[in-house]
């Protein structure tokens, strides 16, 4: 049910190519239906992005001494597990096409 309400991706229906946040909204309802293993294989990322929207939410009610230092370095990790995994899937896919 919920899969109608999802978003399609700009820059794969232009361009038949994935994004770097392709398989996000699939892997976010995955984790609400508890398929976990499931989700990170749709996009590794989710599990980063998720702990860091946590932080970010537990921030706001309790301040940590090192709180900026903590929300850089899990943004760059986000970052960092978005970039290799989208390598990983386009080497993937350039291989399938030629």
């Amino acid at each position: 049910m919920m899969e109608e309400f999802m978003l399609p991706c700009l820059n794969k229906s232009l361009t038949g190519i994935d994004c770097f946040g392709c398989g996000g909204q699939r892997a976010l309802l995955m984790v609400f239906k508890a398929e976990f293993t499931q989700a990170f294989f749709m996009f590794p990322a989710i599990y980063p992005i998720l702990t860091l929207l946590a932080f970010l939410i537990v921030n706001l009610f309790v301040k940590f001494r090192y709180d900026f230092q903590i929300k850089i370095a899990l943004i760059i990790f986000s970052g960092a597990v978005m970039l290799i995994s989208y390598l990983i899937k386009m080497n993937m896919y350039f291989q399938l096409t030629q």
